[in-house]
């Protein structure tokens, strides 16, 4: 199964590779620990990229471009929450409630739109997209 997963996302990128550029659209990857290990990784990834951006607060949003917009909503404690935006045209939102929830979303091009909500404990995930 992990196999043809892996086929599935390669034919998927070669595909939206190949659309002309004026097509318009969005490629997504996203990933949602199923785990406490898992979770622990998304949590030193997200950890280390906020090292690196010297956030050191519970939400961050980063935005460079055009028209963009983007809002983080947090109920509980110890959620950490993140959301890039490098481009025009990119929309997200991310909704965290319960306790120590950690979620990334980063979006590049133009013209996406991610919308992401996390509910309990101790959740972790990403969502990469990019539109074009």
């Amino acid at each position: 199964m992990k196999r043809f997963n892996t086929i599935a996302l390669a034919l998927g990128l070669s595909i939206a590779a190949a659309l002309p550029s004026f097509a318009g659209g969005q490629i997504s990857f996203q990933f949602n620990a199923r785990n406490a290990e898992e979770a622990r990784g998304v949590r030193t990834i997200l950890a280390l990229y906020s090292i690196s951006k010297a956030i050191d607060s519970g939400a961050n949003i980063s935005q460079s471009g055009n028209n963009n917009a983007a809002g983080i909503g947090q109920f509980g404690r110890g959620n950490f929450g993140v959301i890039e935006q490098q481009g025009n045209g990119h929309n997200a939102t991310l909704s965290q409630r319960g306790n120590d929830n950690s979620y990334g979303i980063f979006q590049f091009g133009t013209g996406t739109s991610g919308q992401v909500s996390q509910t309990g404990n101790n959740g972790a995930g990403f969502l990469f997209q990019q539109g074009w």
